[in-house]
């Protein structure tokens, strides 16, 4: 069986996945916050809201916390000359070679949140589908575009 790829994200994907978690889980705040308000002026149980309010900080504790570090210490790639080694997963964990060959186009992006940190993410597109690694610092990951670009570019020259 084939090694772990040796390359890691950025340590600053835990922020930014942190700080993405922490925003999407406003919404169960306010939900929770509204059945209590519901259960004071309509007169029904508080035991919703509470039960409610349990189920929102087992969430914001998975999500916030456990899960951006188990998803760093999952990701993982690495460069060949003939492929992309890719692996994540948090419960399940995917390993995936992409040849040079099927490469079609490389993109890197950057939304607000991993601006914020100096990151973005390295898209790697073929006939099939699209492969993700998400987080690199601005520099390694137009760097890393720019060679998987080259090696793509020499493998269909090739053909």
């Amino acid at each position: 069986m084939r090694q772990p790829p040796k390359e890691r994200i950025a340590i600053e994907a835990k922020k930014a996945w942190m700080l993405s978690a922490g925003l999407w889980s406003i919404f169960p705040v306010i939900i929770t916050i509204t059945l209590f308000v519901l259960a004071y002026f309509l007169q029904f149980s508080y035991w919703y809201g509470i039960g409610l309010l349990v189920a929102s900080l087992i969430e914001i504790i998975l999500t916030v916390f456990l899960i951006p570090t188990l998803r760093w210490k999952r990701w993982r790639y690495e460069l060949f000359d003939q492929e992309i080694y890719i692996q994540h997963g948090v419960l399940i964990v995917t390993r995936t070679l992409v040849p040079m060959i099927r490469v079609q186009h490389v993109d890197t992006k950057q939304g607000p949140i991993l601006k914020k940190y100096g990151l973005s993410s390295l898209t790697i597109s073929t006939a099939a589908t699209t492969h993700e690694i998400p987080a690199l610092i601005e520099e390694e990951a137009s760097a890393l575009r720019d060679q998987i670009s080259n090696l793509a570019r020499v493998d269909q020259d090739d053909v």
